[in-house]
This record gives C-alpha cells, sequence and structure tokens, in this order.
C-alpha cells in the first residue's frame, strides 16, 4: 500500500468520527494534546515522531490516534487511556 492510499484510508476513516471520541480528545487541556500529538512512536524512524491527519477513535481502553507519521508518512498509532 503506497502514502496516498494510507493517507485516503485514514482520510475516509477520519470522516467516521464520532463524537464521543472527539468529545474525550477535546477534553484533554489544548497542551497535553500536543505534547501527545508529538510523542507517537514509528517503527520505521525508531524514535517518537508527530502524528498528522489522524482520526480519533473510541477504544476500550480510551483513546485511538490513528494517521500519518510527519517523518516518513507511515501509518502509526497512538494510544491514550
Amino acid at each position: 500500500m503506497g502514502k496516498k492510499d494510507k493517507i485516503g484510508k485514514i482520510k475516509d476513516q477520519a470522516e467516521i468520527l464520532s463524537f464521543t471520541a472527539r468529545k474525550k480528545w477535546l477534553s484533554i487541556p489544548e497542551e497535553f494534546r500536543k505534547k501527545i500529538e508529538h510523542n507517537v512512536w514509528c517503527s520505521s524512524c525508531r524514535d517518537a515522531v508527530q502524528i498528522e491527519k489522524y482520526a480519533v477513535k473510541e477504544t476500550r481502553g480510551g483513546l485511538l490516534l490513528q494517521g500519518i507519521c510527519k517523518t516518513c508518512g507511515n501509518e502509526i498509532v497512538r494510544v491514550v487511556d
């Protein structure tokens, strides 16, 4: 799957964002949301990177951010509990 396919996949998922997940994500202070966005592990870069074009999903354990690594363009995820 190419980078364009991944971006299209993520963009489509962002449109299915639940109101509950969005409400929970926005209830986190902006300062902490920014820190979370800049601290996502990328297995390709082998480092903490910034997540871009992400969707927020609700899971049993909390929230899941699913998006694209700003550095290499690979798909990355972050669990926020």
